[in-house]
């Protein structure tokens, strides 16, 4: 089988990363890179021809995971120019506190998805750097004049964390209803 061209490699490389960002969020770090490989359509031979490690990809799915994060927000703050931060607060909440978030870890919130496996990184590893800064990041955007942002992403990662825990019974959506309440009541 002959060699795949320079942009080929970047492409798989994209792809992997990509997988294992959603997979990590999704199923924990401790996901095999069989696995890994599989769901992204290649073979596990190939991963150490992108990578020189499960660590070095750890590293970069988390980046891509926390940049995505920071997109997101980028593009629904945008979306709400015109509205008052308070409108575009509620729906960050709104969204971040809902069945559908609770219901699609893999596409969601790095912070409530990796937060276990982060407690378990030595915080010498890039990835809970990493981590540690998207965490800071988040909580200075939840920020308003009157609620300090990390009591906001405590409540809302909190929140998120139980209600994925007892998803199959009816106290998983109350608790996402009290955080959002308790979020948005007025001090």
């Amino acid at each position: 089988m002959g060699r795949v061209s320079q942009a080929q490699a970047q492409e798989n490389r994209r792809r992997i990363v990509e997988t294992a960002s959603r997979l990590f969020r999704e199923q924990g770090t401790h996901v095999s890179v069989a696995d890994l490989m599989k769901a992204a359509g290649l073979t596990h031979g190939g991963f150490y021809k992108q990578f020189a490690s499960k660590e070095a990809l750890i590293d970069e799915a988390t980046r891509h995971a926390f940049a995505e994060l920071a997109q997101h927000h980028t593009t629904a703050l945008e979306q709400r120019t015109g509205q008052s931060d308070t409108a575009a607060q509620q729906a960050l909440i709104d969204a971040y506190l809902s069945v559908e978030h609770r219901d699609n870890p893999s596409d969601g919130c790095p912070v409530a998805a990796l937060a276990g496996d982060m407690a378990r990184e030595p915080g010498n590893h890039e990835a809970h750097r990493v981590y540690t800064q998207g965490v800071s990041d988040f909580a200075d955007a939840l920020a308003t004049p009157d609620q300090d942002g990390i009591i906001r992403l405590c409540t809302m990662l909190g929140a998120l964390v139980l209600a994925r825990a007892t998803k199959d019974s009816p106290l998983s959506e109350e608790i996402l209803a009290a955080a959002r309440t308790a979020l948005t009541a007025t001090p």
